[in-house]
């Protein structure tokens, strides 16, 4: 069915992902028998029905496209998301305000010598594997900065996901458009007193797992996860643009802001 004309815009093919739940697929069959649709590769606009997973998980198999995303809350939080209603959806996303933001670039060696890489859109988090705490030590533009940090595991975040697991590790809520990183430890023990730090988003951060054998270390960004990690370098890709779309007032820079105010 062709596609509906309430408003015009540049965003004439349109493409719907479902998150795969009932509520999500029903919404899909709605909005695709509305609007029309068309691949993911030949859209002007992708719209994402679900959570703030399948949005994570969007922005990631699209990266490299440079497509606009607009998502609609088919889940549970829907932090990235934007209200589900079917109606004046052209007009919406003509009115629609871009966020955008740069992911996380990780690299990591295991204990083996293999290495990996992938992106970060949240953050890039190194976890004990075992009972046995971690013992890191933690490198920024190749000068030393804590010898030893004995913990469950550290993150690296960037401001859009600095209201993630960030914030729940206690981490501070970055603004959307400030020029930091947020390093922040998950439980630590020793220095007992040590919080985290925010760094320059232009800062590249090492990560050396001490006593990996006794101590083993995994480290995920976003949902990719490798395992027995020996270092870990971490840095934001200011080559990467992901384009978010937002409804006015419903901004995720307005959003953020709100997070620190409590609502």
């Amino acid at each position: 069915m062709g596609a509906s004309s309430d408003s015009p815009n540049t965003f004439k093919q349109l493409a719907f992902l479902s998150s795969g739940t009932p509520e999500a697929d029903e919404a899909r069959l709605r909005l695709v028998e509305k609007y029309g649709d068309v691949a993911p590769e030949d859209a002007d606009c992708i719209v994402a029905l679900g959570g703030d997973g399948l949005m994570l998980r969007t922005l990631h198999n699209y990266m490299d496209t440079g497509k606009p995303i607009y998502g609609m809350n088919r889940g549970s939080v829907g932090f990235l998301m934007n209200q589900y209603r079917e109606s004046g959806l052209r007009k919406r996303l003509a009115e629609a305000k871009p966020s955008i933001i740069h992911p996380l670039l990780m690299n990591a060696t295991n204990v083996r010598g293999d290495e990996f890489s992938a992106h970060a859109i949240n953050e890039v988090s190194l976890l004990r594997q075992t009972s046995q705490v971690a013992k890191l030590r933690i490198l920024i533009n190749g000068h030393e900065r804590l010898p030893e940090l004995i913990t469950d595991g550290v993150l690296v975040s960037t401001p859009a996901g600095s209201t993630a697991y960030n914030l729940s590790a206690n981490g501070p809520i970055l603004p959307l458009d400030s020029p930091l990183l947020a390093l922040t430890p998950i439980s630590p023990f020793r220095p007992r007193r040590w919080r985290g730090a925010l760094l320059p988003d232009a800062a590249k951060i090492r990560m050396e797992v001490l006593e990996s054998a006794k101590r083993p270390v995994s480290v995920v960004a976003d949902h990719d996860e490798f395992r027995d990690v020996a270092f870990v370098d971490i840095e934001m890709d200011h080559n990467a643009n992901l384009m978010l779309l937002h409804d006015p007032g419903h901004s995720l820079e307005e959003r953020i802001l709100r997070e620190q105010f409590g609502y």
